[in-house]
């Protein structure tokens, strides 16, 4: 069995094929430092060694993530300004990002309190982002004279429209779990309670999927959002292709005909 590496800013654990990263600076609302995205970025890489069919993420005590670590150094934070937020956003915020929308495997989050800054934009990235009674979202950047930044440019329009999206960046105001809910900016808003057994039995259904297919499924509604519906199209085309020669959907039609559950292996 491959051992679970350890990293200094997030713990990282497999059960039941779901792989799950917690963000761990609970003592800082899991701020964000450059660190961290690195940290993430590893951890992703493993997701293949490790046979994970299914992420989850969500942070360690009242937070999920508070943003980049304000009280951190400066000279290698994305807030240090001019030359130091480029690169701080260039050489770990943004290849970490990347990463996680090229996985080959379906992204749960559980948001457990504040998501901001690039927090925000880290919680909005799974493929479905289910949220805690007392969470809540912030686009902070406008009331430290800063512009978004963690892709959220490119992803809250999409999710909420521009109205909504100009509001939260441009008014810097906290959405409540209900109300990003009521926006469809989330997947789901439940009980505080209750957040962390409803994350879980959601990524675990997924990695029990034909994880071939729900990986290029996700790439595909991704890049749809910027493609034409030609392209799209085409896109199909290949993805079922790639999908079509699975074991999995081997297996999904023999299942069909037989009349019984498929039984997916994820390859």
């Amino acid at each position: 069995m491959t051992d679970i590496p350890s990293f200094d800013t997030i713990r990282l654990d497999v059960a039941d094929q779901v792989a799950t990263i917690t963000l761990n600076r609970p003592e800082r609302l899991n701020s964000m430092p450059p660190a961290m995205a690195d940290d993430i970025r590893a951890a992703l890489d493993w997701m293949g060694v490790l046979g994970a069919r299914a992420l989850l993420i969500t942070g360690e005590g009242r937070g999920f993530c508070s943003g980049a670590d304000l009280a951190g150094d400066r000279s290698a934070s994305a807030v240090g300004g001019g030359a130091n937020s480029r690169k701080a956003l260039r050489n770990h915020y943004n290849p970490m990002l990347l990463a996680l929308a090229n996985l080959d495997i379906p992204v749960v989050t559980a948001v457990n309190g504040p998501a901001a800054g690039v927090g925000c934009s880290f919680a909005l990235s799974g493929d479905f982002t289910i949220a805690g009674k007392s969470a809540y979202f912030l686009q902070a950047f406008v009331n430290i004279g800063l512009v978004p930044d963690g892709g959220s440019s490119w992803l809250l329009p999409r999710l909420i429209g521009l109205p909504r999206a100009t509001q939260m960046m441009m008014l810097g105001e906290k959405i409540s779990s209900e109300q990003a809910a009521e926006w469809g900016m989330v997947y789901k808003c439940v009980e505080d309670a209750e957040l962390m057994a409803e994350a879980r039995a959601l990524a675990v259904r997924l990695a029990s999927g034909p994880t071939v297919s729900l990986g290029t499924m996700r790439k595909i509604l991704r890049a749809g959002l910027s493609q034409s519906y030609s392209d799209t199209l085409d896109a199909e085309a290949m993805g079922q292709f790639v999908a079509g020669n699975s074991a999995d959907a081997m297996e999904g039609i023999l299942a069909f005909q037989q009349k019984r559950k498929a039984d997916f292996k994820g390859a």
